[in-house]
């Protein structure tokens, strides 16, 4: 399938969910366009033509986190949605960190999207946040533990002996967090 054919397909999807998470038209239109020059570029290194609208939300969706770390936008006015999941039509690992992710309480989750997923430093989080660098860093940690928690409730993953989850993912049907 070509560029073409793709963006006949899944524009108008694609457009409704970057507009869902920055809510200005001309920023949609820019990150749309952005979007596409990156499927145009990468397309050839699709190797499963199944999992293509999978790949092109995903796209758009760092496509989008990337346009507000660039623009440092604070949690306050950052849509937390950006995080779930729009294709319904598989289940991976993502799909349960996404479920997890929704389910963990605003003071731990805020500070580990603005350290680990945003990128920003700790001592810069703690400060939009107007915690304590140490309050800051202990939410991250828990955030991170009640993340492990989720996988292990979620699809029964195990903690190995080198303290790594370890497990495979379950149907969708079966998982206990993400349906």
């Amino acid at each position: 399938m070509g560029t073409q054919e793709v963006w006949t397909k899944y524009h108008k999807d694609i457009k409704s969910f970057i507009y869902s998470k920055v809510k200005d038209e001309q920023v949609t239109y820019d990150l749309l366009q952005e979007t596409f020059i990156k499927v145009h570029t990468k397309l050839h290194t699709l190797q499963q033509q199944e999992k293509l609208k999978s790949w092109v939300f995903t796209i758009a969706r760092y496509t989008v986190l990337d346009y507000f770390r660039d623009r440092k936008t604070s949690v306050e006015h950052y849509d937390n949605e950006v995080l779930t999941e729009e294709d319904p039509s598989g289940h991976d690992e993502k799909d349960c960190l996404y479920g997890i992710l929704k389910t963990l309480p605003k003071k731990y989750r805020d500070p580990l999207f603005l350290s680990d997923i945003k990128g920003l430093k700790q001592s810069e989080a703690a400060i939009q946040l107007k915690l304590k660098l140490p309050t800051l860093k202990s939410r991250i940690q828990r955030a991170r533990i009640l993340i492990q928690e989720g996988y292990i409730k979620c699809c029964d993953f195990k903690i190995n002996d080198r303290g790594h989850l370890v497990g495979e993912i379950k149907d969708k049907k079966d998982c206990k967090v993400c349906t």
